[in-house]
């Protein structure tokens, strides 16, 4: 089988090559960009065919599914961190829209019959209400930042190439997700680093904090991936199913866990630029309709999750 990732040296999208080359006789291609950091598939080396492609640029998107004729595409590549979106809404919006707009218009135009995924997210919901809690699919989308709102026009453009085109699209929204190699910028991992560097003694015993009140449903990104894979074996084209654990934490929850894991004492301290225009304040989300389709449970404890956090930055840093 011929499987196509966009973001490949991503987060996720490194997770899912680790998760399908183990699932063997898979031909897996992934959508780089020319200045994009590798680490996280390093190694990968000589198990992946890497394509330079400008996810903007329709005739590059074309040349890479014209030639790797992909029976599955995992979209992953986009703009991903919700603050960024504040300060480069533009980027965003385009990167995030138009990008997949020129997968689904190059499959279309290659006439190719292939199975899509899109990987959506629980900030296309928003504005949630407590009686709202938890969250299915059924509920309203009031995005409350930049970011938000270009993921639900990628959930509505694959909703509408599905009904105009007949396309294969699968829609998820999965809401937050951690593990190794997750990004300094995200809060578990800022955190786990902040706290390798203090065990190193590389930064004074303060860790900077934003809104620690704010409650999110937390998976592993190794169960996401394996999620997925699920979605398009057995999940039907046109649908979209939200993909959580229906556990939300506290931040400050999260920060008392890996706290745990050290014997350094810190001061937490407030960091102004790590509080949102416009926050949501409540992810608690209800995934029993991807359960039903597919059998899909999250495996892994989210202690481990977290333990693996800290253990990758410690030996990063």
């Amino acid at each position: 089988m011929r499987i196509l990732i966009t973001g490949i040296t991503g987060f996720v999208g490194s997770h899912l090559a680790d998760f399908l080359l183990k699932k063997g006789d898979i031909d897996i291609c992934g959508i780089v960009r020319w200045r994009s950091r590798k680490e996280n598939i390093g190694h990968l080396k000589g198990k992946l065919k890497l394509f330079e492609c400008d996810m903007k640029d329709m005739t590059s998107v074309q040349d890479v599914v014209k030639s790797v004729k992909p029976e599955r595409i995992f979209h992953l590549a986009a703009q991903s961190f919700v603050p960024v979106s504040w300060n480069a809404p533009t980027e965003t919006l385009s990167t995030n829209i138009i990008g997949e707009l020129n997968i689904f218009e190059s499959v279309r135009q290659a006439g190719i019959d292939t199975i899509i995924h899109i990987a959506g997210s629980s900030e296309e919901y928003g504005l949630v209400y407590p009686e709202e809690v938890p969250i299915t699919e059924d509920n309203a989308l009031r995005p409350l930042s930049p970011y938000g709102v270009s993921k639900v026009a990628q959930d509505l453009l694959g909703f509408q190439y599905f009904r105009s085109y007949g396309i294969k699209i699968i829609r998820t929204r999965a809401f937050n997700h951690t593990g190794p190699r997750r990004g300094e910028v995200f809060v578990c991992s800022n955190f786990a680093k902040q706290i390798a560097e203090i065990e190193k003694g590389y930064r004074e015993p303060v860790i900077f904090v934003g809104n620690l009140d704010a409650q999110r449903d937390f998976s592993d990104v190794r169960d996401i991936v394996k999620a997925y894979w699920l979605a398009v074996e057995r999940c039907k084209p046109g649908e979209v199913y939200n993909i959580c654990s229906g556990k939300p934490r506290t931040i400050q929850s999260i920060l008392d866990s890996l706290l745990s894991f050290t014997n350094i004492e810190v001061e937490l301290k407030k960091d102004p630029k790590r509080v949102r225009p416009s926050d949501v304040q409540v992810l608690e989300g209800d995934s029993s309709r991807f359960r039903k389709e597919t059998g899909w449970k999250p495996e892994i404890p989210f202690e481990q999750t977290l333990r693996d956090t800290l253990d990758y930055w410690r030996e990063k840093v």
